[in-house]
């Protein structure tokens, strides 16, 4: 039987940013941005996910899109603290920004946005850019902690994109992904690297999770042990995913791409993929790498 897999998607928060924990390089060149473009295109990449919060990274991808190209482009808003006006002139501004017409999918980049009064407003505007053909698609960017199951059954979303890894097993263990899924949700997984965590030495890990480093070094020899790599092994607990459309990955080089693709195209090796989950909450939200953790939001009655 021919097992579905699912999308891959390029991550371009480093095409704007200095991103990511385990990025040593920085944000990426504009020329490397079009050299990457390239080699996607002429590879099995076929969705691009960018945001406005990305620095100036619509405005590099517009300038640096192969033609005719071949991608599906996600885009995000700015927070709701900016207004609603604002927020949809600006979710235009992207379209501009990307060189294109139309988009397949604008999410609401903080959930927590939906989470107020405000929400319901919010979630119009969407739909209006949607109604008017800008958007194929409108849906939520969420975390573990922001109830994506109640946000979809309240907003009903046709793309939620959710942080879901070979570490961060969470929302498959819950249920949440098979519940999304059965709703008729697209699903997009991102962190599926983990900004990196799973392939940095103990000695490398961000200030405040040194108490996880014991438990990665253990996955790491488990994976050592069965003979897996652990970029493959990453990338297979993703795409493999039964539930997802897509599996989202960050690079910031040409090599890096290759890597990714090389690896993406090898078989899938045979784990046990619970065995090698990271038990630390902390560790598995990048949010918290660096702060006290927030208290966690919950859907307001008025929303």
């Amino acid at each position: 039987m021919v097992v579905r897999r699912a999308e891959l998607g390029l991550g371009t928060a480093q095409f704007g940013l200095d991103y990511g924990v385990s990025n040593a390089r920085g944000r990426v060149p504009e020329d490397e941005v079009r050299q990457l473009l390239d080699d996607a295109a002429c590879s099995q990449v076929g969705l691009i996910d960018t945001a406005a919060q990305y620095g100036d990274a619509e405005r590099v991808l517009g300038k640096s899109w192969p033609f005719p190209s071949p991608f599906k482009v996600v885009t995000k808003t700015v927070r709701l603290s900016e207004g609603l006006d604002r927020l949809e002139a600006r979710a235009r501004r992207s379209l501009q920004s990307l060189g294109l017409a139309r988009a397949h999918a604008l999410l609401v980049h903080s959930a927590e946005d939906l989470l107020g009064p405000e929400g319901r407003e919010l979630w119009a505007r969407l739909q209006k850019l949607k109604d008017e053909g800008l958007f194929q698609k409108i849906g939520i960017s969420a975390y573990a902690a922001e109830e994506p199951v109640l946000l979809a059954r309240r907003y009903k979303p046709d793309l939620m994109q959710l942080p879901v890894s070979l570490l961060d097993q969470r929302l498959v263990k819950d249920g949440t992904l098979e519940t999304l899924a059965g709703m008729g949700v697209e699903i997009h997984l991102r962190s599926v690297f983990l900004q990196g965590l799973l392939f940095l030495p103990r000695d490398g890990l961000p200030v405040g999770l040194a108490d996880a480093g014991p438990r990665l070094s253990r996955i790491r020899r488990t994976l050592a042990e069965a003979g897996a790599d652990p970029m493959q092994a990453a990338l297979a607990f993703a795409l493999d995913r039964p539930e997802a459309s897509a599996a989202i990955v960050g690079v910031t080089s040409a090599a890096e791409l290759r890597a990714v693709l090389a690896a993406a195209c090898a078989p899938s090796p045979k784990l046990d993929w619970s065995a090698l989950a990271l038990d630390h909450p902390r560790a598995l939200d990048p949010r918290l790498w660096a702060s006290a953790p927030p208290p966690p939001a919950r859907l307001s009655t008025a929303a």
